[in-house]
């Protein structure tokens, strides 16, 4: 009997100090961040820095920045991580200790009706009794599917009846319970399978995270270059209407002089309202342009930044070689950086766990269950015969009988539930297999789509260079022909109409080379996005600026 208590005992030891896998650092305080904790959303960060006077300078490299740290829907997209922390968090559940513990008092009183209830010899006794009981319990799962529960009660009674050989009298007992499955959820994998799904479903939003981030950043990319397009297109607007005002000045002083029919002073005058209206277009695209950014960058967020002037300090012109792009090289490249595809596989192996579990689920609950128990008895004991008194004794006593182990108890329980039909069971497992087959048309269907860009970014980019390389040759002649136009209106050889119409042109070629320019810009930030390394130039990693 002893070394049948010293085994069970040991077993239930070992179980109970043995650390489960499932359990993991992951906890409530080292997931929840700062601003998840803040009950109001704080102030645009870092925007301040970038103030110069009644200006706020941006290079792009700070534009991107600040989306990082204070675009909302970045933010608003990050907090679709933050859930998942604690969609993993609880999936813990399972594996927690629990505690409980209860006290009961009860006193009842009722009228004698019988000699042996030892309340005297008439009707006129009445039986007194108070029992009170104390109980603590604990029960733990861990990972293997074994289930620990250990608890301990006493129970204190005392009553007016002469027929105790204890009174008051508790009564103590100590329990163990192992029951271990040995085939549905059975083993570390059915256990634990939901933590690893939770953990892997976390990694897959940051991917998305990452992947939307992506997408942000190409936005920002392209609306700073746009706001550098339209200031630059004002410039130009802007110079061509001073061209146009200074022809109109030597018209005037030559109608003045009597140099210049009266009817060809209108050209001119034409000319500037005309040139006019396009400064002001200007205008008002450069400030849709520059308020797209603003909101992108989170400047709306702060009314005194809101109200300065942007500084673009990024020129459009490239220096040095233009970049010339492989298409396979960069598929190659795409193919081990798109987030897209870290989501496409950890679906994949989300749904090969589920698989497995579906499986699991279907096998019989086969479960083996035992048991050891000790009791123990104490209180103030009582000569029935003679009615004396004989020792005294109380609740110690009883916890020394108790954890004597003089009085064991012990036993085991296999048990086998065979469900007929598990139709919740097969369609579950049914479903994981839909799932799989979901996710594998979507991994297809994700590697064509990045493909695609790839190709697209990079005919975009070689399209780009040669738009840019006949922009540059367009804007050249421009001013050539502007400046012999010029000459020969000088020489009288021709009329001013020649010269207004060469500015024309020269503004537009101007438009044209600064609009290729820009093109070259974007097309290059494309193929960093169809690659997964649009924030690589820059310096730039999302983990340092998403938490």
């Amino acid at each position: 009997m002893r070394s049948i208590r010293f085994a069970f005992l040991s077993f239930f030891a070992l179980v109970a100090v043995q650390p489960a896998p499932a359990q993991s650092p992951e906890s409530y305080r080292g997931m929840l961040t700062a601003r998840v904790r803040a009950d109001k959303l704080p102030p645009p960060q870092h925007l301040k820095d970038y103030v110069q006077g009644s200006r706020l300078s941006l290079g792009l490299r700070d534009a991107i920045l600040l989306t990082l740290e204070n675009n909302s829907n970045v933010q608003i997209d990050e907090t679709q991580v933050e859930s998942q922390k604690f969609a993993l968090l609880g999936q813990f559940q399972p594996f927690d200790p629990v505690i409980q513990s209860s006290l009961n008092i009860n006193r009842y009183s009722s009228p004698s009706y019988s000699q042996l209830q030892g309340v005297g010899v008439s009707g006129n006794g009445t039986l007194n009794s108070l029992s009170q009981t104390g109980q603590v319990s604990y029960t733990q799962t861990f990972s293997p599917g074994t289930n620990i529960a250990a608890g301990i009660s006493t129970n204190k009674f005392s009553t007016n009846s002469s027929y105790y050989y204890f009174n008051p009298y508790y009564n103590s007992s100590l329990n163990f319970t192992i029951t271990q499955p040995l085939l549905r959820g059975a083993g570390p994998f059915a256990n634990t399978a939901l933590v690893k799904i939770a953990r892997r479903s976390l990694a897959l939003s940051r991917s998305t995270f990452e992947a939307e981030v992506n997408d942000a950043i190409l936005q920002v990319v392209s609306q700073y270059w746009s706001a550098v397009q339209a200031r630059g297109a004002l410039d130009v607007q802007q110079k061509s209407l001073k061209l146009a005002e200074a022809s109109y000045e030597r018209d005037r002083r030559s109608l003045e002089l009597g140099a210049l029919p009266p009817l060809d002073i209108y050209r001119s005058q034409s000319e500037v309202a005309a040139r006019k209206v396009e400064v002001i277009q200007a205008s008002y695209a450069l400030t849709q342009a520059e308020e797209a950014l603003r909101l992108t960058i989170g400047a709306d967020r702060d009314p005194q930044i809101h109200a300065l002037d942007l500084d673009l300090t990024e020129k459009p012109q490239s220096e040095g070689n233009l970049e010339n792009i492989d298409a396979e090289t960069a598929l190659a490249k795409a193919l081990t950086q798109r987030p897209e595809l870290d989501v496409a596989k950890d679906s994949l192996a989300n749904d090969e766990m589920n698989i497995r579990l579906a499986r699991n689920q279907l096998e019989p609950n086969l479960s083996l269950q035992g048991f050891y128990q000790s009791s123990g008895l104490g209180g103030n004991e009582y000569n029935l015969l003679t009615g004396k008194f004989v020792a005294p004794g109380g609740f110690g006593s009883s916890m020394s009988q108790l954890f004597g182990f003089g009085y064991p108890g012990y036993g085991g329980t296999l048990s086998l539930t065979l469900p007929v039909r598990n139709r919740g069971g097969q369609a579950t497992l049914g479903n994981a297999l839909v799932s799989r087959t979901h996710d594998l048309y979507t991994s297809g269907q994700i590697q064509e789509q990045i493909t695609r860009e790839v190709h697209d970014a990079v005919h975009q980019l070689d399209e780009a260079i040669q738009a840019l390389a006949a922009g540059t040759a367009s804007f050249d002649l421009a001013q050539k022909s502007l400046a012999s136009e010029q000459r020969k209106f000088e020489l009288g050889a021709e009329t001013n109409f020649f010269v207004l119409d060469a500015q024309t042109r020269l503004a537009q070629a101007e438009l044209i080379l600064l609009q290729t320019q820009v093109n070259y810009r974007i097309a290059l930030a494309a193929v960093g996005h169809s690659t997964g390394d649009l924030l690589g130039p820059y310096h730039v990693q999302i983990a340092e600026h998403s938490r």
